[in-house]
């Protein structure tokens, strides 16, 4: 079908699996497990069941600029979830997060088990239990989680709908690459406005608000997402790049954006985290 011919939904969807497209075969209309298996359980306190997609990366940066703060509780696994191979699927998996998506976390440091899921729940949480990375002031606390909920808010816009029709989508199509290109603008115009005046997103402090926005926004900024920083001119918003480089610097950023990844330069990858010596040597 031609970009410019009219599509007529059918009275009735039906799942077509073969409809194309990069992570395709990953998707289906239906919740629950596929199949059952246990997921692994390590030594530490917190278990991470991820991949260093940009929400994933979240809460690795988060744990690891915990750890980098000394708080030695923050200690964890970080288990590799293949999404490729369906891992997200497995009866463990589901278990902990229901809607079968990474990143998700069970913390085995309570008197029983707490599930955690969704990338902003996880890093709220943590923030919470840490008494880090989100200011205690009631206004400053609010204006952190405003710019936290942003995000999760506007991050499909930019993965889901720019991302996926520009980069990964079986045939370029102007309409809907057009409508998330003008939504992605719209979106770092908004950010480089705030960056502006102010050092990071909530405002003088660095905070959750911050992880969870670099790894979509900053990454962006810094062609590491997409290949599309000529498409969009990102060297525009020459406050969030300037915000982007600053957090790309800090060495739990480093750290963290290693965690269970799998491609890209053999000394970015780190397919699981046991230890803090695991960044020390070969995955």
């Amino acid at each position: 079908m031609s970009e410019r011919e009219v599509y007529n939904p059918p009275a009735v969807w039906t799942w077509n699996k073969d409809n194309g497209g990069q992570f395709a075969a990953i998707n289906r209309p239906v919740a629950g497990p596929t199949h059952d298996a246990e997921l692994n359980v390590g030594d530490h306190p917190l278990q991470l069941y991820s991949l260093a997609t940009p929400n994933g990366v979240k809460v690795t940066i988060m744990l690891e600029e915990l750890l980098e703060a000394g708080h030695s509780g923050a200690e964890y696994d970080a288990w590799f979830i293949d999404i490729g191979e369906g891992d997200q699927f497995s009866s463990g998996f589901v278990e902990i997060n229901p809607n079968s998506k990474i990143p998700a976390m069970v913390d085995y440091s309570g008197e029983s088990p707490i599930r955690l899921f969704e990338s902003g729940s996880i890093l709220l949480y943590l923030a919470d239990k840490f008494a880090a990375l989100l200011p205690t002031d009631t206004t400053a606390r609010a204006e952190a989680l405003n710019w936290l909920f942003w995000q999760m808010g506007s991050g499909p816009y930019l993965g889901g709908g720019f991302g996926h029709f520009y980069a990964y989508a079986p045939a370029k199509m102007e309409y809907p690459i057009d409508r998330f290109t003008m939504e992605v603008k719209r979106q770092l115009s908004v950010l480089d406005k705030r960056l502006a005046d102010h050092d990071y997103l909530a405002g003088a402090e660095y905070s959750i608000a911050d992880i969870a926005i670099w790894p979509w926004y900053g990454a962006l900024v810094l062609d590491d997402m997409y290949s599309a920083s000529e498409f969009l001119q990102v060297h525009e918003y020459t406050n969030v790049q300037r915000w982007a480089q600053t957090l790309a610097n800090r060495p739990a950023v480093i750290r963290g954006r290693r965690v269970n990844k799998t491609w890209g330069d053999a000394g970015d990858q780190l397919r699981e985290r046991h230890s803090a010596k695991d960044f020390d040597g070969a995955d």
